[in-house]
């Protein structure tokens, strides 16, 4: 009886996220990666950049920094006083410096200058995490190697009833499990814009949501609350 009711909660589980994903595509057609850049490693630069920073202050800092250290190359010859003046308003911008920097010496060295397309080399990269080589293989190169697990989706997984857990490795498990692997890459991408869109984290338009009908809306309150504001 419990495998029972155990595999009936996974089916419905499993039916909402499809319901989820169709939601998403429809409110958000185009799903792109808010960094902006021009190339993998571009993108690699800016995801480091964007650890406990915005990506609208990323985007600000990273135009004056891809034309001073275009290539890997350049960006491992730069002196650290120099980089780290670029990319200060990103908080802690020493250790961002560093990792930069390091990240492009080891793609020089061991790399040839090329990015690597699996997680396990690109997390041997400093700075660079489980979360950040996802979106890189998922944005740079299409290769849907897991969910990206940010602010957004952490919080808003857990308000459409997808996960109970609390740490992006456990939450990325999670999806997984319930979204098709075609979905991983662009869902995540949703996700993060209607975070930023509709699911805003202090002042929730419920009222306004494409995905209403189909939240869970755990931990939130009813929705006159909400409405009165």
């Amino acid at each position: 009886m419990v495998t029972s009711r155990s595999a009936a909660r996974e089916k419905e589980r499993r039916e909402r996220a499809l319901r989820i994903v169709e939601g998403l595509a429809l409110a958000y057609p185009v799903a792109e990666c808010a960094l902006r850049h021009e190339s993998p490693f571009q993108l690699l630069a800016a995801t480091i950049l964007s650890a406990q920073c915005t990506d609208e202050r990323v985007n600000q800092v990273t135009p004056e920094l891809f034309r001073r250290f275009p290539t890997p190359q350049a960006l491992a010859d730069a002196e650290q006083e120099e980089v780290e003046q670029l990319v200060q308003s990103t908080g802690f911008f020493r250790a961002k410096a560093t990792n930069l920097r390091g990240m492009a010496r080891k793609l020089v060295d061991e790399f040839g200058g090329e990015l690597p397309r699996t997680v396990e080399e690109l997390t041997s990269l400093p700075g660079v995490g489980r979360k950040t080589a996802n979106v890189l293989l998922g944005t740079a190169f299409g290769i849907a190697t897991g969910v990206v697990v940010d602010t957004h989706v952490k919080r808003i997984s857990k308000l459409l009833g997808l996960t109970k857990e609390s740490t992006p490795e456990k939450i990325e498990q999670d999806l997984m499990a319930v979204l098709p692997r075609e979905e991983w890459i662009n869902t995540a991408h949703r996700l993060i814009h209607h975070g930023r869109k509709i699911c805003i984290a202090r002042r929730p338009k419920c009222a306004e949501c494409p995905l209403l009908a189909t939240c869970a809306r755990i931990g939130l309150p009813p929705l006159e609350e909400i409405a009165r504001g």
